[in-house]
């Protein structure tokens, strides 16, 4: 009986034990995923929405990350910063940041380097070396739009004229190359490129400054990211004049601009191939091994009412 008595206490103990040695390698197990955050400029475009759901199908396919994606409600420096900051505080080994400028995060971006956190780039830079960029080649893709527009223009008959460019402000690296490369396809044309107008990539702002592009007599505007083309879309419907648009990004906004003949065309990126192929790397990064290339080119495709 006095066996029979210890035998069971002694297995008692051991399933005690046994379970402790569970849970405690069930807690290791969870504490070894990886921390990756999601930083962009804005949570108001869906651009970002869409590289958010890019980051998050990586994440779940891995299976080991813990991923969260912060964003200010609007474009701004020190908003960014914020966010920037709080991720280190959370415990981030690793950001996906879309910069809001090339400067302005370069402080924050040394105390994240200093505190070992990878840095991934997609969409827009930092001055401040990350192991990748993902982001469309900005340049080319703005050329490509000039070419679009240009081309709509002198099918209508129309060889000379002033163009209106509405951008988001004089830092953001990729939406400055964008301009860069529209201006290009210009060059030796009979047109007039006027001083570029910024609206924050704020839709009823960037309205406002297209329609008082109208108002100067444009034949063609530009814009230069999401906010900035649904703005000038809806100044063009709203003036009923024919003035030719072409814009950045895919929005379901900009898709109906363009099937009712506001926009002539938008040049669509690939954000979720950002966010998905961005996570990878971020995890091959915490894995030790090498990220290649260096520069991730996504692509963009030229939507018009064609092929949409």
């Amino acid at each position: 009986m006095k066996k029979s008595r210890l035998f069971i206490v002694t297995l008692f103990v051991c399933v005690i034990a046994a379970s402790m040695v569970f849970a405690a390698g069930s807690k290791e197990s969870g504490s070894s995923k990886h921390k990756v955050y999601l930083i962009t400029m804005d949570q108001m475009d869906q651009h970002w929405v869409t590289v958010d759901k890019g980051a998050q199908k990586a994440a779940t396919e891995l299976g080991n990350v813990d991923y969260k994606w912060l964003a200010p409600d609007v474009k701004d420096d020190a908003k960014q910063i914020e966010m920037i900051n709080n991720a280190i505080a959370g415990g981030a080994q690793a950001i996906l940041l879309a910069a809001n400028g090339p400067t302005a995060v370069t402080a924050v971006l040394e105390e994240a380097n200093r505190a070992g956190i990878k840095i991934i780039y997609v969409d827009s830079a930092a001055d401040f070396p990350g192991l990748q960029t993902l982001a469309t080649d900005n340049k080319a893709a703005g050329t490509t739009a000039g070419k679009a527009l240009i081309a709509e223009l002198q099918k209508n008959g129309v060889a000379t004229g002033s163009i209106g460019i509405v951008n988001v402000n004089a830092a953001t690296a990729s939406t400055v190359a964008r301009e860069a490369g529209f201006r290009e396809a210009f060059a030796g044309t009979g047109y007039t490129i006027l001083e570029t107008q910024y609206g924050d990539g704020d839709p009823a702002r960037s309205k406002d400054i297209a329609a008082n592009y109208i108002t100067q007599g444009v034949v063609g505007i530009f814009g230069a990211n999401e906010g900035s083309t649904v703005g000038t879309g809806n100044a063009i419907q709203e003036a009923r004049k024919a003035v030719v648009g072409v814009g950045f990004d895919k929005s379901d906004m900009i898709l109906s601009l363009i099937r009712n003949g506001h926009l002539l065309a938008t040049m669509a990126q690939n954000p979720d191939v950002m966010g998905y192929e961005g996570m990878k790397s971020a995890v091959k990064a915490l894995n030790g091994e090498t990220i290649s290339p260096s520069y991730f080119d996504t692509g963009v495709t030229v939507l018009t009412k064609s092929n949409i």
